[in-house]
C-alpha cells in the first residue's frame, strides 16, 4: 500500500507551474508532459482516497480533461499541482458519496496488501486485518481530514502545500490533522485490543 512519496513539482527541470503558459498557448506537448508527470501522483492519491482502481483512473482523466477546458481561464501564477489535487480532491469526495449511496453498482476492484512469503502466516494475517482496519478508518473520516491525512502521510506534502491545495492555512491543515489522529485513535483502540488479545 506504501507508495514512494511525491513533490508538488515532479520534474526538477520543469515543474507543472512552468508547464502552464505552453498549455494555456495550446502547445500539446506541454500538456502531455504534464500528464506523464502527474498522472501517477494524482492516481496514487486518487486510489487511496476511493480504494478503486477504475474510479481512481475515472477522476484523474476527468481532471485532467477539466483543466484542459479550464486553461485559457486560468492566472500565470496559477499553483497548478495544487490546483489539481484539489480539483481532484473535490472528484474524489464526490465519487465517494455516490459509491456509497449506490453500493450495488459500486465494485471493488481495490488491490490489497500482499505479505512477503517470508513471514510467518499469522503475521500476514495480522498485518492484513490492521491495514484494513486503518484503510476502513480513513475512509470513514470526514473529507477535509481524510484529504489532509492522504496527503501529509501518504503524499508527504509540506502543511504549506497542503494549505493550497485544500484552501486553508497551515495551522488549520495542523487543526484538521489532530483531529483526524484523535477519530482514528478512537476507531483503532478496539482493533488494536483485540489483536493484542
Amino acid at each position: 500500500m506504501s507508495a514512494p512519496p511525491i513533490s508538488l513539482v515532479v520534474n526538477a527541470e520543469t515543474s507543472p507551474d512552468a508547464l502552464l503558459a505552453g498549455i494555456q498557448a495550446g502547445e500539446n506537448q506541454a500538456f502531455d508532459q504534464l500528464v506523464a508527470q502527474m498522472q501517477r501522483p494524482l492516481f496514487t492519491f486518487a486510489w487511496r482516497y476511493l480504494q478503486n482502481n477504475a474510479d481512481a483512473e475515472d477522476v484523474v482523466v476527468e481532471v485532467f480533461v477539466r483543466l484542459f477546458q479550464a486553461r485559457s481561464r486560468l492566472r500565470g501564477d496559477t499553483n497548478l499541482s495544487a490546483w489539481l489535487y484539489t480539483a481532484l480532491s473535490n472528484l474524489c469526495h464526490n465519487r465517494h458519496r455516490w459509491r456509497k449511496r449506490h453500493k450495488e453498482a459500486a465494485l471493488d476492484d481495490g488491490a490489497e496488501f500482499v505479505a512477503p512469503a517470508s513471514e510467518a502466516p499469522d503475521r500476514n494475517v495480522e498485518r492484513d486485518e490492521t491495514g484494513g482496519a486503518l484503510r476502513a478508518a480513513i475512509d470513514r473520516l470526514p473529507h477535509d481530514q481524510r484529504t489532509v491525512v492522504l496527503l501529509h502521510h501518504y503524499e508527504h506534502l509540506s502543511y504549506r502545500d497542503i494549505g493550497a491545495i485544500v484552501g486553508c492555512s497551515e495551522r488549520g491543515v495542523e487543526t484538521r490533522l489532530y483531529r483526524a489522529r484523535q477519530q482514528l485513535k478512537i476507531e483503532l483502540a478496539g482493533h488494536f485490543r483485540e489483536t493484542s488479545a
